[in-house]
């Protein structure tokens, strides 16, 4: 089956609810400890200090805490008149575009992201959700705290892919985003027949994969991903054409796809029929 190119994900997104709750730190952790999954911590209320991987994060109310697997952290009291409020969830199994497995993105890669007032509003919402579900003993409890988590984590995304891309204070505009997205199609039509990462083009962009993924849709009314792909079967179309006793292997090699089985797929889908067909059809 073709695989399906996710939005925000390389696959579904079924991440593993862990745990959450919520607590006003009065006294500091002793235990300075890391995990081998994505913990988010949302201050509610007054402020704080973390202790991550041997330095120290002033913290306050509406700071987004980020904390992925192996990060060292401890939570400080820092403020005993204005103690923090802090809320925990805990989950793992996630692929985000643009990140490693079972690893939540840093905006900016900054650990520590402050939270506008509306979105900081829908975050609290749902937290205060989650906090309420864990303390119930409803039917479904884990389901329906993992619905909740998955709004959660589409909340923060959605809010990095919104956020103005601006590099070193240039902010790109209308006119710049058609050079980004002019730039990535020459690239496509230039390297088809090489392996791509739309990962590798973000960074040599300076720019996130959501957001050159959204400009280029925008702009093209199709996914990169797409649009690369129905370059390479035109492409692949012209050599079986040109050259009509070439193997189907050799074709596939040649717009970039070492699987033949999954280029036949892919042609197939294109063109209605597998290349064997479209080759005897045409000789």
């Amino acid at each position: 089956m073709y695989n399906q190119e996710y939005e925000i994900s390389y696959n579904d997104m079924n991440p593993t609810f862990l745990y959450t709750c919520k607590i006003q730190r009065t006294e500091s952790e002793c235990n300075y400890h890391s995990h081998d999954h994505v913990e988010l911590v949302l201050i509610f209320k007054g402020q704080g200090t973390f202790h991550i991987d041997e330095e120290d994060y002033p913290v306050k109310a509406g700071d987004l805490v980020i904390l992925n697997p192996g990060a060292y952290h401890k939570s400080l009291v820092s403020s005993p008149q204005d103690p923090a409020v802090e809320f925990y969830v805990g989950f793992s199994e996630i692929h985000l575009r643009g990140s490693e497995p079972n690893f939540f993105p840093l905006a900016g890669r900054n650990i520590i992201v402050p939270l506008k007032d509306g979105h900081r509003q829908e975050v609290s919402k749902i937290c205060s959700a989650m906090t309420k579900e864990a303390q119930s003993c409803r039917t479904g409890q884990y389901f329906m705290l993992k619905a909740y988590l998955i709004q959660l984590i589409l909340l923060l995304v959605r809010e990095e892919q919104d956020h103005v891309q601006e590099q070193d204070g240039f902010i790109f505009e209308s006119t710049n985003k058609k050079y980004v997205v002019n730039q990535m199609i020459r690239y496509f039509s230039e390297h088809y027949h090489e392996k791509i990462s739309l990962d590798q083009i973000a960074q040599n962009m300076y720019l996130s994969i959501f957001y050159i993924s959204k400009i280029f849709k925008s702009e093209t009314g199709d996914t990169p991903i797409n649009y690369l792909i129905e370059l390479r079967m035109e492409k692949a179309r012209e050599i079986m054409d040109s050259e009509p006793v070439v193997s189907i292997q050799s074709v596939a090699a040649r717009v970039g796809y070492d699987d033949a089985y999954h280029f036949s797929k892919l042609f197939k889908k294109h063109f209605g029929m597998p290349p064997s067909k479209y080759r005897i059809r045409n000789s």
